[in-house]
């Protein structure tokens, strides 16, 4: 057997930070690797040893086999964990290790060749006898074939899912419903791909509408074990990508979870697999299941898995890598409780999840019974545009299922993100919503049900005005302790009664006025307009407002920096700008510009200044966080600027092209 002394970690944030906690456990030294981008990660400070891979993007750092090999030998390692993502389902990758006399903490790289072509693995699958739906392959060459259409409606059937032959992640994922949209999405999901996993290859195959996610975690040795470890339910999903999983699934009956996990465990032995890896089928409401893919390595969502069955995964990889036999606790594995699991990623929900960057100012969940935070972030953290937006994963078990679905959604209710936009809202109000807490869910769950009502379902309708003036109040305190003289006096204290104090606040994506006076002891205060009724001011401090309005009493912490105000309460959660009382003047953009929404790096162009466009027609595509965001002209007209170059990259608000609308060139003539 080999013992592993020093280990590289080839992956950043909260994988790397996870992967260095079991080895510490076991006493093994661990290397981390790191981009320019990711200088300052907490999980870099975790690791004995750190080494910089000069550069931002994954293709210049993370996804170079050749300088994180060379890392690891610099270093004295012994073996390198892949993590998931990156090259942790790259076959080269593992054989490249094993020929630098690296272990890698992986399947052979033969088992993971047979499944790295999600083609291949279809194949390999169905003279198993596994399910497998019909597809048809699109390959990595420029030219489409000339057919494509008519194998497609033949073959497939409408709907199609398009996916990227390599890689996961929901990365060149695309759903089509007519052949008028095949081609741009065809071309699209090949570019997302190469991007992503550095080949286009894309298949395309017949979509099973609002079917359920369901996933088995298997584990293998060197000695010929196979044993599987139950299944998780990974259905709630944007643009393709979990954002919710839970182990067990609800929908599993004990005669179905044997057919499940009878299945990994025979597709695993098919393909000799040692290690770690996970088996995703998709499941219709009538109970049949078909295959989708073999994931070769650790999953996001493996926490479920290990809460319900009390094993550590990453220690087990370590051991198999090692040369180990599974233990006896893994082969006698059982269920016990429920566990659910929220990623937790930086975007705007309400703008189509657009990826979000920032400073984070600060991160806090409470520590509640059964909770469990897998993250790579901490206060002081930069969320750029180069890698994927997820922040963290909370995990939370119990009893039973709707323990772990309360649990987490309080935890997250309590939890403190300040700096970056996240989807906090939206797991909560997925996590209260009827449907889910009764375990019917799909696919299709966020098509039934809109995000951004989710997200604004947990917030009280009185959560603006409230805030709003408490942040107003809390000002005011803060400028009282301020004061030099007459810090007892309130601010705007007058002789003779005069006008209230007014403030102009800025939150979610309006502005709101707000005036208030006090007289004595009794404060008056209206919000655009509108009086408060019956109001009595408990207390007031710069970081908390104790406020009673109409009889009910609120307490509001008020988290306040240099430009902007975090603000809590058993309202919800807000975030606050003062609107200048001076402000700059106004935006010098022609109208019809089109701005991109996010940072990001530009793939395509699609039209040339004097291009005639209607409504929806493609402008630009924009890359950002490993995903494709496609930016259509809003109305028709006529381009007369484009400013986007291809490769080139782009702020927030920049203006990318011009389109003069088709009623005000009429107008004009």
């Amino acid at each position: 057997m080999t013992k592993i002394r020093r280990l590289l970690i080839a992956n950043r944030g909260e994988i790397a930070a996870r992967i260095i906690r079991s080895a510490r456990e076991m006493d093994i030294l661990t290397v981390a690797v790191y981009s320019d981008a990711d200088l300052g990660a907490s999980y870099v400070q975790q690791a004995d040893r750190a080494v910089r891979l000069p550069g931002n993007s994954a293709a210049e750092t993370y996804l170079r086999a050749d300088k994180i090999i060379e890392a690891a030998r610099r270093t004295g390692c012994d073996a390198v964990h892949p993590g998931y993502g990156f090259l942790s389902e790259n076959a080269d990758f593992a054989t490249a290790c094993a020929d630098a006399g690296l272990v890698f903490v992986g399947p052979p790289a033969q088992a993971i060749a047979a499944m790295g072509s999600k083609i291949a693995a279809k194949e390999l699958m169905a003279a198993a006898g596994v399910p497998v739906l019909p597809g048809v392959t699109v390959g990595n060459d420029a030219a489409l074939q000339p057919n494509l259409a008519e194998r497609t409606e033949a073959e497939v059937g409408y709907p199609v899912l398009v996916k990227a032959a390599y890689g996961g992640g929901g990365r060149g994922m695309r759903v089509v419903h007519d052949v008028s949209e095949l081609l741009e999405a065809v071309n699209g999901a090949r570019r997302e791909a190469k991007s992503a996993f550095g080949d286009g290859t894309v298949f395309l195959e017949h979509y099973v509408e609002s079917p359920r996610h369901i996933e088995v975690q298997i584990f293998g040795d060197e000695h010929g074990n196979v044993v599987h470890l139950f299944e998780r339910e990974c259905s709630i999903q944007r643009r393709y990508q979990k954002i919710i999983e839970e182990a067990p699934s609800s929908a599993v009956s004990e005669s179905l979870r044997a057919e499940l996990c009878d299945a990994a465990v025979a597709a695993a032995k098919a393909i000799g697999y040692v290690g770690a890896g996970t088996v995703e089928f998709v499941m219709g409401a009538d109970g049949r299941f078909f295959f989708l893919e073999v994931n070769t390595r650790l999953q996001v969502e493996h926490p479920v898995t290990e809460m319900i069955t009390g094993l550590d995964l990453v220690r087990l990889q370590l051991q198999v890598a090692e040369g180990e036999r599974l233990p006896d606790e893994v082969s006698a594995a059982s269920i016990n409780g429920h566990a659910i699991e929220v990623r937790l990623y930086a975007e705007d929900v309400a703008a189509g999840f657009l990826p979000a960057t920032g400073t984070v100012r600060r991160f806090d969940v409470p520590q509640l019974p059964g909770l469990r935070v897998d993250t790579g972030i901490a206060a002081g953290s930069e969320i750029g545009l180069h890698y994927d937006p997820m922040l963290a994963k909370v995990i939370a078990h119990g009893a039973s299922r709707d323990d772990a679905r309360r649990t987490l959604a309080r935890a997250l209710n309590d939890t403190r993100l300040h700096g970056v936009e996240s989807n906090r809202e939206l797991l909560i109000g997925i996590l209260r919503e009827d449907e889910f807490a009764a375990g019917d869910i799909d696919t299709g769950y966020l098509t039934r049900h809109a995000p951004a009502q989710l997200a604004a379902s947990v917030r009280d309708p009185q959560l603006i005005e409230l805030h709003c003036i408490a942040v107003a109040l809390a000002g005011q305190a803060g400028r009282r302790e301020q004061a030099a003289v007459l810090g007892t006096l309130p601010s705007g204290w007058r002789n003779v009664p005069s006008a209230p104090q007014r403030v102009v606040l800025s939150t979610d994506g309006r502005d709101v006025d707000v005036s208030y006076r006090f007289d004595g002891a009794e404060l008056r205060a209206e919000v655009d307009g509108q009086a408060l009724d019956s109001l009595r001011l408990h207390a007031a401090r710069p970081d908390r407002v104790d406020l009673e309005v109409d009889g009910i009493r609120h307490v509001i912490d008020i988290d306040a920096t240099a430009d902007v105000v975090y603000v809590h309460s058993g309202l919800g959660c807000s975030v606050v700008t003062e609107v200048p009382r001076f402000p700059e003047p106004g935006s010098n953009d022609a109208p019809g510009s089109l701005l991109a929404p996010m940072p990001g790096t530009v793939v395509r162009v699609a039209v040339e200044p004097g291009a005639s466009v209607s409504a929806g027609t493609v402008i630009v595509v924009l890359e950002a966080m490993k995903m494709e965001h496609t930016l259509k002209a809003p109305h028709a007209g006529i381009v007369s600027e484009v400013h986007a170059e291809t490769g080139k990259t782009v702020d927030i608000g920049q203006v990318l092209a011009v389109i003069e609308e088709q009623s005000v060139i009429e107008e004009q003539l």
